[in-house]
């Protein structure tokens, strides 16, 4: 498994290549920004026409790290639609393939600011959830400690070689960590620009996606 390790408040985590969190000692998976729904959402509202395979790139990717975690619990960690319409207006066939991801699962859908309302596709539906010492939720907070979170899309760039590369990233300090978007379509905030600066401690690291994962002192 591509993967790096990570400690948070005393819980042993795996940043994986993919985006996922993985914390074994609780057959947990977390992920985080899927967007579902976002090519449709944007030619709803007048933008530009994308090929619609977004949602299913991202349960390709999301049903293969279920396949080698076989986790037991999986959290959503808000913004998993593009809006409520695009929850609504899920094909069928999508619809289903959610469905089956969900079948013998605890499946938490963690509210955005994407998605504020009840998702009528089984799971439950939370505001944020304490797993004990962990706390899941979408938007950081001030002061918080044990902290995962999303919202931010951060994404960092490393040289290697001759050559530099940018890619989402793990943001990882001593009281939280700030997930990447899961989901294809999204885009990235550079995590050398505010917010992240002024909320990542001046320790943090940033563990970049990809197929052999990266980890860098975050640029500022």
């Amino acid at each position: 498994m591509n993967a790096l390790p990570l400690s948070l408040a005393g819980a042993s985590l795996l940043a994986l290549g993919s985006g996922a969190l993985w914390w074994r000692d609780q057959s947990l998976l977390c992920v985080s920004d899927l967007h579902f729904g976002k090519a449709e959402r944007i030619a709803r509202r007048g933008g530009a026409t994308l090929p619609p395979y977004d949602t299913r790139d991202t349960l390709n990717r999301l049903s293969a790290d279920l396949l080698r975690t076989n986790a037991r619990t999986v959290i959503c960690l808000g913004d998993s639609f593009d809006d409520l319409d695009a929850a609504r207006g899920l094909p069928e066939e999508e619809r289903l393939w959610i469905t089956r991801l969900q079948a013998g699962r605890r499946w938490v859908w963690v509210e955005g600011n994407h998605d504020p309302g009840p998702i009528e596709l089984g799971g439950m539906h939370m505001a944020e959830l304490l797993h004990a010492p962990l706390t899941f939720r979408h938007i950081a907070r001030d002061g918080a400690s044990g902290e995962i979170s999303g919202h931010y899309h951060p994404k960092a760039s490393v040289r290697l070689g001759a050559r530099s590369i940018s890619r989402p990233a793990f943001l990882v300090d001593r009281n939280r960590i700030v997930m990447p978007a899961y989901g294809t379509f999204t885009g990235g905030l550079r995590c050398d620009a505010a917010p992240l600066t002024t909320l990542m401690h001046r320790d943090a690291r940033a563990i970049l996606t990809g197929t052999t994962p990266h980890q860098v002192p975050m640029p500022r």
